[in-house]
């Protein structure tokens, strides 16, 4: 069965100089603006430097004491050595959804050839779902238009006890 509230999210940027005050995000906002135009409750937004420590300690704090339904970072994605998002969510999530960061990519490869550079991954931390999304507003808010249609039925299959209509044509 569906639930029957709007999901609860989170919206993590993962940059330095957004951390340190010398940039302004924009990708994180815009975001917000699409999640919440979709009917999710964003209820948290943060911004972290590029550390795995400081994106798995924010991912694990969302996830595990926030508990909140879905998690999308911006940012750390891309071939910098800093770049750093990936890693560090795949060492808070239990299970990998790599269909989530197949569908943005090929979504994105109808755009720019770049996007085959992405290193985004997703996966799922109890009942909560991370996704990764590249740090530029244009491309974070394409890549999440590639699957949000998607995720809506992702969560109701994660709160769901059984089957969340996975028959029914989406």
């Amino acid at each position: 069965m569906p639930n029957p509230e709007p999901y609860t999210t989170a919206v993590i940027t993962v940059s330095d100089k957004g951390f340190r005050g010398e940039r302004t995000d924009e990708s994180g906002p815009a975001l917000c603006k699409v999640l919440e135009d979709a009917g999710f409750n964003v209820t948290h937004t943060a911004i972290v430097p590029d550390e795995m420590a400081a994106i798995r300690a924010e991912l694990v704090a969302c996830a595990d004491e926030r508990q909140l339904a879905l998690i999308l970072t911006t940012g750390g994605t891309g071939f910098a050595p800093r770049d750093v998002t990936p890693e560090a969510t795949l060492a808070v999530v239990e299970r990998e959804t790599r269909g989530i960061p197949e569908a943005m990519r090929w979504a994105s490869l109808r755009i720019t050839s770049r996007a085959c550079l992405s290193r985004a991954v997703a996966g799922i931390r109890g009942r909560t779902l991370i996704v990764n999304l590249p740090g530029s507003k244009k491309a974070a808010l394409e890549n999440l238009q590639a699957v949000l249609p998607a995720l809506d039925h992702g969560l109701d299959m994660l709160y769901s006890e059984g089957s969340a209509d996975c028959a029914t044509p989406g």
